[in-house]
């Protein structure tokens, strides 16, 4: 497939230029013009990169990827190292950040619940970036816990009474704690997020909702999943996921 064929289809299908993003999202880094092998990951980290060199990749799909607002944009050190790969082994990067998060059905928060069986009803937040649904069945929130526990193989912090019962549900992957103010004020029983922040804790001890922050790569692994199996089947590439284990 052309380089710019991929550039095409991928913001064609996560629709990017609908987003105010905190980085450029789409093809961030050139590499050679076909492409038929891809690595995807959760962040475009040097790890990664080795992992799309030793597999013969010619482009890297990730969620996080480069040039954040408010970084040095200098070209030294851990940056340089890992341009430097990119750009002697002549491979693509493309990074899609909150245009995969909203995805309808490959994005992140939409894999999340698909995984957990989850039935999503409604979006709140910037962007309409949150989500809000319920749970399969009535449950408590020591049971949701264990459920998201055994789903994400990482055991989540639970802030609450886990006897608290369980059927209206807010969840955003990532740093999302700051939706979670909103999502009380919208009736929810729970909110799950990746990150937890200090005052999120004094949020649902005083206002009785349960928060359960299940952290940031573990709730953000499977977009990018699905995102490369579905370019695979729908046109025709080679595309693996490789985890970089992170324990945030």
């Amino acid at each position: 497939m052309k380089r710019e064929e991929l550039v095409s289809y991928l913001d064609g299908l996560l629709q990017p230029a609908k987003f105010r993003d905190y980085c450029p999202n789409g093809l961030q880094v050139e590499g050679r013009a076909e492409v038929t092998r891809v690595v995807a990951g959760v962040t475009a980290s040097q790890v990664l990169l080795d992992a799309a060199v030793a597999r013969g990749a010619d482009a890297v799909l990730v969620h996080h990827g480069y040039f954040w607002k408010g970084e040095d944009g200098r070209v030294t050190g851990i940056r340089r190292n890992r341009l430097k790969t990119l750009l002697e082994h002549d491979i693509n990067l493309f990074a899609y950040h909150l245009p995969l998060d909203a995805h309808p059905e490959l994005g992140n928060n939409a894999q999340l619940a698909s995984r957990l069986g989850w039935q999503a009803d409604g979006r709140f937040g910037e962007q309409d970036i949150a989500w809000l649904g319920r749970v399969g069945a009535a449950t408590t929130a020591g049971a949701l816990a264990g459920q998201v526990a055994g789903g994400l193989a990482r055991t989540p912090m639970l802030i609450g009474d886990p006897q608290r019962p369980i059927s209206r549900l807010g969840w955003c992957t990532g740093g999302a704690q700051g939706y979670f103010e909103q999502a009380i004020a919208l009736g929810v029983d729970a909110f799950i997020s990746g990150e937890i922040s200090e005052q999120t804790v004094h949020l649902a001890r005083e206002s009785g909702i349960a928060y359960l922050a299940c952290g940031h790569h573990a709730t953000e692994r499977y977009g990018v999943a699905a995102l490369a199996a579905h370019l695979s089947a729908q046109c025709g590439l080679h595309c693996e996921f490789v985890d970089v284990d992170n324990p945030v």
